[in-house]
C-alpha cells in the first residue's frame, strides 16, 4: 500500500511496520489525604573517546518529606478545582473562562474545550465526581456545528475547525480520557470526531490543510503550512485507529508519515524546516525552529516510535538525524553565565536570530525522554547516503556516548529555562528572551554566537577541566533590567523580548521530565517554586489568569485562562508532586497537550487488516 522508494538509511526499518510534560501542617496533610488516593492506572554504546559521561545515577535524599510532597500534590489538585469550578460556574457552554471580568470565550470551536482538556487530569486526581457529571456533554456534543463567541479568534468566526488545535485538544483528550477509564462514549466520540476532521487530508500528498468546516466538509483554502500543524497527529490517528480498528483512519496516518519519509529522504538528513507545501509534501523554506511553528512536529517523531512499541523505526530515523542537527547547529552558548539556549535560524547557512522562547523549553524534556528510553547510536546510519552537512554532523556526533550527551543538553538547557522564571521579580518565565551572543576573541568581536557543541569540543580539548558547558551550578540573579532595552547584556545574559506569561506549560513539562528521568530532587523544588508563583501572581477570585509582565510583582493580569492550563500546567505539576510514578514514562506517551495514550504492539491481527508488514 505504501510506495517503494530505495533505502537511503541502513536503519533496521521496513516502511509499513510505523506509524503509526513535614513542613506543611499535619492538620493540612491529614485533610488532604482524601484527594490523593488514586488507582493504579493499566496500561500500557561504546565509552567514550571525547569524555565520559558525568551523568549520577544518585542524588542525595531529599530534605523534603514524602508527606510534604504530598500535601503539595494536593494543593495543585485544588487550584485546578478552583480553576475548573471557576469556569463551569461563569463560561459552561463556552471553550475557555475569562477569569478578570467572569465570562465565557469560544476561541476553539464552541465546543467546551476546557472540559475536554481536563478529562483525563480529573482522572489522574481522582475527581470522580467531576469527570462524570462532564459525560453527558460530550456525549451530546454536536461536533458539525462551530459556535462563536464576542471576543472569538478568526476561525471560530469563519466555521472552520482548526486541525491542529481540535486535534492536540479534543481529540486527544477523548483518547486519553478512554485508555485511564475505559468508557467506551469517549472512544466513540474520538473516532467520530476523527471522521469529521479527515476531509483535511484529502491533499495530494496526505498533508493536512489548516481547518475543516465538519458541517459541510469544506476545507480552507490556501496551499502552505507549518510543520507543527501537519506534523502533530500521528499519535493521536495511530491510536484511535488501534483502539477502533478503523483502517480508515489508520490510513490517513500511514499516507502522513510516508510524505514526511519521502521528505527526509528527499533531503538525505537533517531537520524539517517549518514551512511546507501541502500538495507538493516538501518543504519550501530553510527555517529551522523547535520553537513555534515547528515544535510538535519534532516531539511527534520520537514519540510516534516510542507509541508503537519502539517497532515505527522511520520515526526513529526521522528523530536521530533531525537531533543530530539541532545539537550542532541550534544550540548556543552564552559568554558570562553559560547559559545554554535553543534559538531559531534561517536559510542554508543556518544563520541564528539567538531569540529564545517559551515555547521552545519542551525541548530540553523530549532530548531526556529519548535518552532514557534509547539506546541512541547512529552506527546503522549510512552516512555516504546523506548531504554534507548531515554528513558533517554524522561525523562529528558519531564519536560521542549520544545518550549522555543528549541528557547534558537536556539538563542545560532545562536550566536555563528555569533561570528565566527564577531570576523574574514574579518568578514566572517570559515569553521571548533575547540571548547575549557576542563573543571576544582578542581585539575582535564574533557576534555569530558560540556554538555549544563547539564550546563541548574546547572543554575536551582543554582536559574536561570544570563542568561540562552549560552545566554546572547556576543561581538566579534578580532581573533588574529597564523595561524597554532591547540589548542583552550581563549579568543575566539576556533581555526579555516578550514578558508576557500565557500560562503556559514547557518548562515545568521539562522539569517533570528531568526529574522522572534523573531522580534528582532538585527538579521537584523548582518546580514548587514556580507552583508557588503561579498563585502568588495569577490566581483570580474565579481561576487564574495570563500576565503582561512578569518583569512586576504584583503582575499585571491579562484577561483569559487556556485550557491548556488543566491539560498542562496543573497535570504536570500533580504528577511532580506526587511520590507514586501515575504516568510511567515506558508504559505511556503524553500527547503535546499533555495527554497520555499508553504504549502498544501491533497485534498480528492488526498487521493483516491494515497492511503493516513485519
Amino acid at each position: 500500500m505504501f510506495a517503494q522508494t530505495q533505502a537511503w538509511l541502513h536503519l533496521r526499518r521496513s516502511r509499513p511496520i510505523r506509524y503509526v510534560a513535614a513542613a506543611v501542617a499535619a492538620l493540612f496533610v491529614v485533610s488532604t489525604l482524601y484527594y490523593l488516593e488514586l488507582p493504579h492506572f493499566a496500561g500500557a554504546g561504546e565509552d567514550l573517546p571525547h569524555w565520559q559521561p558525568d551523568i549520577p545515577t544518585e542524588y542525595p535524599e531529599s530534605d523534603t518529606s514524602s508527606q510534604v510532597w504530598d500535601s503539595r500534590a494536593a494543593q495543585v489538585k485544588q487550584a485546578f478545582r478552583h480553576a475548573y469550578q471557576g469556569y463551569l460556574q461563569y463560561a459552561n457552554g463556552y471553550d475557555e473562562l475569562r477569569p478578570l471580568t467572569n465570562k465565557g470565550v469560544n476561541n476553539f470551536n464552541g465546543w467546551n474545550v476546557s472540559i475536554y482538556d481536563s478529562l483525563d487530569t480529573m482522572l489522574l486526581m481522582g475527581l470522580w465526581d467531576e469527570f462524570e457529571a462532564a459525560l453527558p456533554m460530550i456525549e451530546q456534543a454536536d461536533f458539525r456545528q462551530v459556535r462563536h463567541s464576542d471576543g472569538s479568534n478568526a476561525w471560530s468566526r469563519s466555521q472552520y475547525a482548526p486541525f491542529f488545535e481540535t486535534v492536540i485538544r479534543y481529540l486527544g483528550g477523548l483518547l486519553a480520557a478512554h485508555a485511564l477509564s475505559g468508557e467506551q462514549v469517549l472512544l466513540d466520540r474520538a473516532s467520530n470526531l476523527a471522521t469529521l476532521l479527515e476531509p483535511v487530508f484529502n491533499t495530494a500528498k496526505g498533508l493536512p490543510k489548516f481547518g475543516v468546516n465538519p458541517n459541510t466538509s469544506a476545507v480552507t483554502p490556501g496551499i502552505g503550512g507549518v510543520l507543527a500543524e501537519i506534523a502533530s497527529c500521528q499519535l493521536e490517528w495511530t491510536y484511535v485507529a488501534h483502539a477502533t480498528g478503523n483502517k480508515t483512519h489508520y490510513d490517513r496516518v500511514a499516507t502522513l508519515i510516508n510524505t514526511l519519509a519521502d521528505a527526509m529522504e528527499e533531503r538525505k538528513g537533517g531537520m524539517f524546516p517549518t514551512q511546507w507545501h501541502l500538495s507538493g509534501g516538501k518543504p519550501t523554506s530553510e527555517s529551522r525552529s523547535v520553537g513555534a511553528a515547528a515544535d510538535s512536529g519534532h516531539e511527534y517523531l520520537l514519540k510516534q516510535y516510542l507509541l508503537t512499541g519502539k517497532t515505527d523505526i522511520e520515526n526513529l530515523e526521522m528523530y536521530l538525524l533531525s537531533m543530530n542537527e539541532v545539537l550542532t547547529r541550534l544550540l548556543y552558548i552564552t559568554p558570562n553565565r553559560e547559559l545554554l539556549y535553543v534559538t531559531d535560524t534561517y536559510g542554508a547557512s543556518f544563520s541564528a536570530t539567538h531569540h529564545f522562547e517559551h515555547l521552545a523549553c519542551f525541548f530540553p524534556g523530549l532530548l531526556a525522554l529519548g535518552a532514557h528510553t534509547l539506546n541512541l547510536t547512529l552506527t546503522d546510519i549510512d552516512p555516504s547516503k546523506l548531504n554534507p552537512e548531515a554528513r558533517r554532523q554524522y561525523n562529528l556526533l558519531s564519536k560521542y556516548n549520544l545518550n549522555a550527551l543528549h541528557m547534558a543538553a537536556a539538563e542545560g538547557l532545562a536550566t536555563s529555562c528555569w533561570l528565566t522564571y527564577a531570576d523574574q521579580p514574579s518568578g514566572l518565565g517570559p515569553e521571548v528572551v533575547d540571548m547575549l551572543h557576542e563573543v571576544r576573541r582578542g581585539d575582535k568581536v564574533d557576534r555569530n554566537g558560540k556554538l555549544w557543541i563547539d564550546a563541548v569540543e574546547e572543554w575536551y580539548a582543554n582536559g574536561q577541566r570544570g563542568p561540562m558547558p552549560g552545566k554546572g551550578d547556576k543561581t538566579p540573579i534578580p532581573y533588574t533590567v529597564p523595561e524597554k532595552t532591547k540589548a542583552a547584556d550581563g549579568p543575566w545574559d539576556y533581555v526579555v523580548r516578550r514578558a508576557d506569561y500565557f500560562l503556559r506549560p514547557e518548562t515545568i513539562e521539562s522539569i517533570y521530565i528531568m526529574w522522572r528521568t534523573t531522580g534528582n530532587p532538585v527538579w521537584r523544588e523548582r518546580g514548587w517554586d514556580i507552583f508557588q508563583a503561579i498563585e502568588r501572581e495569577a490566581k483570580t477570585a474565579s481561576g487564574y489568569a495570563s500576565l503582561k509582565k512578569v518583569t512586576q510583582s504584583p503582575a499585571p493580569q491579562s484577561d483569559e485562562q487556556p485550557s491548556y492550563f488543566l491539560a498542562e500546567t496543573l497535570k504536570y505539576l500533580y504528577l511532580l508532586f506526587r511520590n507514586e510514578d501515575l504516568v510511567p514514562l515506558d508504559k505511556w506517551v503524553f500527547n503535546t497537550e499533555a495527554h497520555p495514550l499508553p504504549i502498544f504492539t501491533w497485534n498480528e491481527w492488526e498487521k493483516h487488516k491494515f497492511g503493516i508488514r513485519s
